[in-house]
């Protein structure tokens, strides 16, 4: 089993930065991928960076050039770095790991970025 625990969310206005973390626990092997996904209200969640165990990242074509995804393997802990803010950014961004082709889901932490 594995234990996702987010934090960092808040209120920040558009233009502003934050930080987001997540603490991974469990049966967490070495080989996995770490992600973060948004939901938006009266939206689908979607992907927005994902990072693999040995840093190989991906993110959504709508945040590349502002996030940054990072972690740390002796931690077991992931990053996202969220510049450059805008309002659309607004959501629960869930943090999510696959271990053993298993996806994990942490509880969520709200973001919102106000005009």
């Amino acid at each position: 089993q594995v234990e996702l625990v987010e934090s960092g969310g808040g209120l920040v206005q558009a233009g502003g930065s934050l930080r987001l973390s997540c603490a991974a626990s469990g049966s967490i092997f070495r080989r996995n991928i770490m992600g973060w996904y948004r939901q938006a209200p009266g939206k689908e969640r979607e992907l927005v960076a994902a990072i693999t165990s040995g840093a190989s990242t991906d993110y959504a074509a709508h945040v590349k050039g502002r996030f940054t995804i990072s972690r740390d393997n002796d931690q077991n802990t992931m990053y996202l770095q969220m510049n450059s803010l805008k309002p659309e950014d607004t959501g629960v961004y869930y943090c999510t790991i696959v271990v053993l082709g298993r996806r994990y889901w942490g509880q969520g932490t709200q973001v919102t970025v106000s005009s």
